[in-house]
């Protein structure tokens, strides 16, 4: 299904509309790398910075888009509903975020896990933390 009829479909199941800040918020978010708040801001450029913030809001509300964690830090994507699962490798120096695709192996031993602690999982997310070549190179 195309990503904006579903991203429609979403809003108006919770009785929203597909207004021109959140379609800007959102095709500025499709296709990306996580982005930081500053970054999705920068992306919308025609869209003021408070109206980013209530879109952002209301896209996590009704499970568009995630956050990322990175110690009190965050980065924003959409969520699987509207691109492939995937995990994310965060560099600790720059934080450089990058995909990690899906690995059928990881995932089964996740849900076998969830399963044998009577666990059932809805959604979820791996981040991965390290040093990216770039800043590998400079610590040594």
């Amino acid at each position: 299904m195309d990503p904006f009829l579903k991203l429609q479909k979403s809003l108006r199941s919770t009785k929203h509309s597909l207004t021109t800040p959140r379609r800007a918020v959102f095709e500025a978010l499709r296709g990306q790398e996580p982005l930081t708040i500053h970054q999705l801001v920068a992306r919308c450029p025609n869209i003021d910075r408070a109206t980013v913030y209530r879109v952002v809001a209301l896209f996590e509300r009704l499970g568009i888009v995630q956050r990322l964690q990175t110690g009190w830090k965050y980065r924003l994507e959409l969520t699987g509903e509207f691109h492939e699962h995937h995990h994310h490798a965060t560099c600790l120096r720059c934080g450089s975020a990058i995909n990690l695709p899906e690995d059928a192996a990881l995932e089964a031993r996740l849900y076998a896990l969830a399963k044998r602690h009577h666990f059932r999982i809805e959604r979820h997310q791996i981040e991965v933390q390290g040093f990216c070549d770039s800043c590998s190179a400079v610590r040594t």
